[in-house]
């Protein structure tokens, strides 16, 4: 702190102009420096800095007006959009009135075609029961068939004894006898 006193002390008393050096004290020299510079800042920078506001004065306003006809030519495509949105929106009622008579058109089209669908699977449920019917009816003739031949081989194999069983034997072996004679 003492260092700063002094440095403040050092500005009210001027060394006689009979030396010129540097001075390290930093706190003296700092407020010295940044008068001078901002000073010649001021004098040569004021026309800088106003030519600098100047253009940046005229690109805003350059951008305004470029603003301005962006909005004028948005305008002019919304204006356009919103005819073409009628116009899609007149013909879009015309394809939903069109479109509801064409689904009339296809629902009737679907029922009927429904309805002859259902006529042919009626006609081959009906096909399918009569074969079925008739494959029944035949196994049952089958089983009946067998039954009787059981039966009759059964009453048979009870009738027969052993010579009414050679016999018939025989009279086989003979047809056969017959039969190879008239073959050779």
């Amino acid at each position: 702190m003492k260092n700063v006193t002094d440095s403040f002390l050092s500005l009210v008393h001027w060394p006689s102009a009979g030396s010129f050096g540097f001075n390290t004290d930093i706190l003296a020299t700092n407020p010295i420096n940044l008068s001078v510079v901002l000073g010649v800042l001021i004098f040569f920078g004021k026309g800088v800095l106003s030519d600098l506001l100047d253009n940046r004065k005229q690109r805003i306003l350059n951008t305004i007006r470029n603003s301005e006809k962006l909005r004028e030519g948005a305008i002019e495509q919304l204006e356009k959009a919103r005819a073409r949105l009628r116009k899609v929106e007149i013909e879009a009622d015309q394809f939903r009135v069109n479109g509801y008579s064409e689904i009339e058109r296809e629902k009737v089209n679907l029922i009927n075609s429904t309805y002859k669908t259902l006529e042919q699977l009626e006609n081959y449920k009906n096909e399918t029961i009569h074969f079925e019917q008739q494959r029944a009816s035949n196994q049952v003739r089958q089983r009946v068939f067998q039954q009787a031949l059981q039966g009759a081989l059964g009453t048979l194999n009870g009738c027969l004894n052993n010579e009414l069983h050679l016999r018939t034997i025989n009279a086989n072996i003979g047809i056969l006898g017959a039969m190879k004679e008239i073959t050779d």
